[in-house]
């Protein structure tokens, strides 16, 4: 939802609301909020988007009552952007009288599998400790317990008995970082690459940011000619370039098991390509039995 604030707090273009974004094959939201005289707003740092947390439960629910979204599943990010005693009690309100109620969201602190949340909400809750939820921190959906701030390694949290690796390296020093921001996100994906028993979950944030040589449209979108040696390179068209190097290496047939949960700034960058790429994953290297199919 960040479209406002440029040129640090914008990460998304405003030619990409919501619907676009489901229409576009967008299934992870990021929805950063902040109390504002007793309603949730959707803010990025100090700066508001000028959208309610009510207004956008309207268009999570239109979508996955429409016929294209009915048998979709959407997962949402929330997290706290301003100090406030009251927000996880505000977030628990708020969706017991928004657009679909509790009936469109699950709950439970655990990884689903498909079949179970289509038509429904995924919370991801990067807030609250379960007061006020039914069920305490196991009603409120997928709750990380490890969260270091701008860890540049992976680091691994457990989630019911799966194994979740995450890599959110986001204040990097400068656009000089990009190379190293891109092989450490991308690193997280290939799942033989984790030591773990039972399931695995990646989860990689592809965006970064810093004042003054690293705002968002700089990390994700790069700047000058690159191809004529003025310039440099954005993450997302070095990430485009992976993917396709990945799909490349024969997935059907014991390939790289690429898979997992992909946050990103200007998603729309370079030319719409970059989403159908990390969409194809889903179709490569499947193995039977393995996540709901």
């Amino acid at each position: 939802m960040a479209f406002y604030g440029w040129p640090f707090s914008q990460c998304q273009s405003l030619s990409t609301p919501l619907d676009v974004q489901f229409q576009s094959g967008i299934r992870l939201l990021d929805i950063r909020l902040t109390p504002v005289k007793g309603r949730l707003i959707a803010y990025h740092g100090a700066y508001p988007m000028k959208t309610s947390f009510q207004e956008i439960l309207v268009s999570v629910h239109e979508y996955l009552t429409s016929p294209a979204g009915s048998r979709e599943t959407i997962v949402m990010s929330v997290k706290q952007e301003a100090p406030s005693d009251v927000f996880s009690q505000l977030v628990h309100d708020e969706i017991a009288v928004g657009a679909g109620g509790w009936d469109m969201w699950f709950l439970e602190s655990r990884i689903p599998t498909l079949g179970e949340v289509r038509g429904k909400v995924v919370l991801f809750s990067r807030f609250g400790n379960g007061d006020g939820w039914e069920g305490g921190l196991n009603g409120m959906g997928i709750h990380p317990t490890y969260w270091p701030d701008s860890s540049k390694d992976e680091f691994k949290w457990m989630c019911n008995g799966t194994t979740v690796c995450t890599n959110d390296w986001y204040h990097i020093p400068s656009f000089l970082s990009i190379p190293e921001k891109v092989s450490l996100s991308t690193g997280v994906l290939d799942r033989e690459q984790h030591d773990a028993a039972g399931p695995v979950l990646p989860i990689t944030y592809f965006s970064a940011s810093s004042f003054p040589l690293a705002a968002p449209q700089t990390v994700s979108q790069g700047f000058g000619w690159p191809s004529w040696g003025l310039g440099v390179e954005g993450v997302n068209v070095r990430v485009a370039r992976w993917a396709l190097e990945q799909l490349g290496r024969d997935g059907e047939k014991g390939g790289p098991r690429i898979s997992g949960w992909t946050f990103m700034d200007y998603f729309e960058v370079p030319d719409n390509s970059l989403v159908p790429l990390l969409v194809e994953f889903n179709f490569r290297g499947r193995r039977e039995g393995e996540e709901g199919w």
